[in-house]
């Protein structure tokens, strides 16, 4: 029994030093790139420009059939909750005129079975769930994507 778990000790040992000097090698070789790039562990790099809520607007356009609108607005610290939901205060019908809001649509009003209801269904409540806001960023990865013009 201790002969065995000297052996598995010296194996792991074994192990641990010829994948640590094959990793060595690569980074040396710079097959490796690090999330750092190549700065240095003790060096310090520039912070990236934040990215930047685009501008209120009114209605941005869509992209395919039956996209949710997106919000074309900055939602930060918007509460929504059981209790409160913080997109209601402008773009419920009874305030959406005054604050020139774009109002809840009807099927918001609807639950799954398609009867009405006097106030928005359960299933619309969080609105962030399908209207995302937008930010002026740079998109991860290229994208060719061209949206149908029949909207």
């Amino acid at each position: 029994m201790k002969k065995r778990l000297q052996w598995i000790l010296w194996a792991a040992l074994a192990v641990l030093l010829i994948g640590g000097g094959s990793g060595l090698a690569l980074a040396e070789n710079g097959d490796v790139r690090g999330l750092r790039g190549t700065v240095p562990l003790n060096g310090s790099d520039q912070a990236a420009e934040p990215n930047r809520w685009m501008p209120d607007s009114h209605g941005l356009p869509r992209n395919f059939l039956q996209q949710p609108p997106l919000v074309p607005h900055q939602v930060d610290g918007y509460k929504i909750d059981l209790r409160q939901n913080k997109c209601l205060t402008c773009h419920s019908w009874s305030k959406a005129r005054e604050t020139r809001a774009t109002k809840i649509s009807l099927t918001h009003f609807r639950n799954r079975f398609g009867t009405e209801l006097s106030d928005v269904s359960p299933q619309r409540y969080f609105c962030t769930q399908c209207h995302v806001p937008q930010k002026d960023a740079k998109p991860l990865v290229d994208n060719t994507f061209k949206p149908v013009d029949a909207m």
